[in-house]
């Protein structure tokens, strides 16, 4: 898994945005100093307890990602990984702050058992620290695979407690069993959404809990399905070994549980899918991962107008921005790959679909198509707001004409297509985690991350019936779960009937594009890629771009630069494609042809099963040497 974890570490003040964004500020200023928790002091009463447990919020970041991937136009954030050409590390990020931030939950859990009040009083808190305690243990080992499990809020002061707590590594079906065990003691005492008061906004709920459970069960049955203990080891030479704990649930049963779990959130009513298609237009759903008060959108919504997202993190313009180059990098730009991922309004990929308008024009392949495709990626020669004062021309005046702006400056979009530009931006150019707010400078941006959303948990829901079906879903499955997706984005719905006239078409096969469509550049893609063991041939393909031999880039001149074209041939070292080839293992994506532009040649490219799970860094296996290497490391 590739990750970017921002703002990890945050001020306590800022803390008081995180876990409470529309009230209770004061109170919770007087609960908690704001250099440390005091185990003698502060774990005597319950609200000392809850205050404990609302620092964990402060390691919750921004973790956008997949940058790099087959989805990816933007290779310039970590190439190496992309690529599969990743050395084993000295130190890892990852590692090292997930068993830091387990500390604190640990010692929570701990302080709880020697707690002599009426143990009702600190059932929240607590199930909020067995929450986050699965929450860490799952990154790493997402990451690494099977990790020595933390469950001890071990003093790294003394040698004896660090050997201690750096012990052999637990197989990952082992972590899981501890990871769905801490869940279902969250999901015994933590709330609903729908009884939450103003005052606890923003905080773990039964919801989140459940959505997470389900996260999990279906991401380790697929992986277990399909990947199976290849990246295990022996666990006495290498790797984690495959060590499965006494009633450990079968794939059947972990997908049978993912349904469920996915299921009661969606029956709870206690969230829904952002729709501002009336408000906003065809690019509402651009807002949603923008969000902040009024002036940030054209329709004057808040973030408390968002209901989709079930656990985030809270960003506040006074008190935590992103402080992240976001809007100034658009890190989240497609592929020719995702580009045609994107379906049609009736509902069929392009290379089937009756209303799709081909290539030949630069606008072409925008029209009659999928409205995120209009949300998160500009279509050339349209015309897009910039943001801050003066960026592009600045921030949107909604209601406002582009010409009557009052600001020198041509708002049209012309596609990157002169230099390489470091493998950012060229060719199609992202929105999603962008700003045009007008107050928004660089680094400003103060929009909420969604850890977890409503659309994951549908999606979730459809592939776990997929998978426990062998391969087939109703449509009244569909109906209750990615076809809500699909009709907020303007497609049509999914059906038995629709497909059954393609024979490369199935109903797992779409499913998985409808969650790489939806869940783009949410640091989803290369566990899916890995947990659905496609990776290595899906990772090993041609990185393309726009379709240039043939189509109007070919000749069209830069009506910003006259005289001067959009396209410079002698600048892109790889060329395009000369011939047809797939970019998928699942033949319903349609396949590249000659002439597309060539971003990262398959030559680059060198992923093997090795890949799939991290190495260990080297400085945690000189401290522990109880630590295995993952294979082929």
């Amino acid at each position: 898994m590739k990750n970017k974890k921002l703002n990890q570490q945050v001020s306590y003040l800022a803390l008081l945005l995180v876990v409470v964004f529309l009230g209770g500020c004061d109170d919770y200023l007087e609960q908690v100093p704001q250099d440390s928790l005091s185990e003698v002091v502060y774990y005597e009463t319950p609200e000392q307890f809850t205050s404990a447990a609302n620092f964990f919020y402060t390691r919750l970041g921004f973790e956008y990602g997949d940058e790099s991937s087959d989805l990816s136009g933007n290779i310039s954030g970590d190439p190496l990984y992309g690529q599969g050409n990743t050395i084993t590390p000295t130190t890892d990020d990852i590692w090292e702050d997930n068993y830091t931030y387990l500390r604190a939950p640990n010692q929570l859990i701990e302080k709880a058992e020697a707690y002599t009040g009426d143990m009702a009083d600190i059932a929240e808190p607590v199930a909020t620290a067995y929450f986050f305690r699965a929450w860490h243990h799952f990154t790493l080992l997402k990451r690494f695979g099977g990790v020595p499990l933390a469950t001890e809020a071990f003093s790294l002061d003394s040698d004896e407690d660090i050997m201690e707590f750096y012990g052999a590594r637990n197989s990952r079906y082992e972590v899981i069993a501890q990871i769905l065990s801490d869940l279902e003691v969250a999901i015994a005492d933590l709330p609903s959404q729908n009884q939450l008061t103003d005052d606890k906004q923003g905080k773990v709920t039964l919801e989140a809990a459940k959505s997470f459970k389900a996260r999990v069960l279906l991401y380790e049955a697929t992986w277990e399905k399909y990947v199976g203990t290849a990246t295990d080891g022996d666990g006495t030479s290498e790797g984690a070994g495959s060590t499965v704990p006494a009633n450990y649930p079968s794939i059947a049963d972990m997908f049978s549980q993912a349904k469920q779990a996915a299921k009661e959130v969606m029956d709870s009513g206690a969230f829904e899918l952002w729709d501002y298609r009336n408000a906003i237009g065809e690019d509402h759903l651009f807002y949603l991962f923008n969000l902040e008060d009024g002036g940030s959108n054209p329709a004057g919504l808040s973030k408390a107008d968002n209901k989709e997202f079930i656990f985030q993190t809270v960003y506040d313009f006074t008190l935590r921005k992103i402080n992240q180059n976001l809007t100034h990098a658009k890190p989240i730009s497609p592929t020719r790959k995702l580009m045609d991922m994107y379906l049609c309004t009736d509902g069929l990929p392009v290379q089937h679909s009756a209303v799709f308008e081909g290539y030949d024009e630069m606008s072409s392949e925008f029209q009659n198509r999928d409205f995120r495709l209009k949300s998160f990626i500009k279509e050339p020669l349209e015309q897009y707001w910039g943001w801050g004062s003066n960026t592009n021309g600045g921030g949107a005046q909604y209601g406002v004409a582009f010409e009557d702006s009052g600001i020198t400056f041509d708002y049209i979009y012309v596609p990157q297509l002169t230099s390489p530009g470091g493998a950012r931006n060229v060719g199609y150019q992202g929105r999603k985690f962008t700003t045009e707010y007008r107050l928004r400078e660089t680094r400003e941006e103060s929009y909420n991350y969604p850890l977890i959303r409503l659309a994951e948990v549908l999606l979730i829901y459809a592939e776990a019936v997929c998978e426990m079906n062998g391969g087939t879903i109703s449509d009244g499955d569909l109906n209750i779960s990615i076809n809500k997706i699909r009709e907020r984005s303007g497609v049509a719905p999914l059906s038995n009937a629709l497909i059954a006239p393609y024979p490369d078409l199935n109903m797992l096969g779409e499913i998985r594009r409808e969650r790489a469509i939806e869940l783009d550049g949410e640091n989803f893609r290369f566990d899916d890629l890995k947990r659905w063991n496609v990776a290595i041939e899906t990772l090993n393909k041609n990185v393309c771009l726009n379709y240039i031999a043939g189509t109007e880039f070919e000749t069209a001149e830069n009506p910003l630069d006259p005289g001067n074209p959009i396209y410079v041939a002698g600048a892109f070292p790889y060329g395009l494609t000369q011939t047809e080839q797939s970019p998928s293992t699942y033949q319903g994506i349609a396949s590249t042809k000659p002439g597309a532009l060539i971003l990262d040649p398959a030559g680059n490219r060198n992923w093997t099963i090795k890949n799939y799970v991290d190495p260990i860094p080297t400085n945690q296996i000189e401290l522990n040497p109880a630590l295995n290497q993952n294979p082929g490391w």
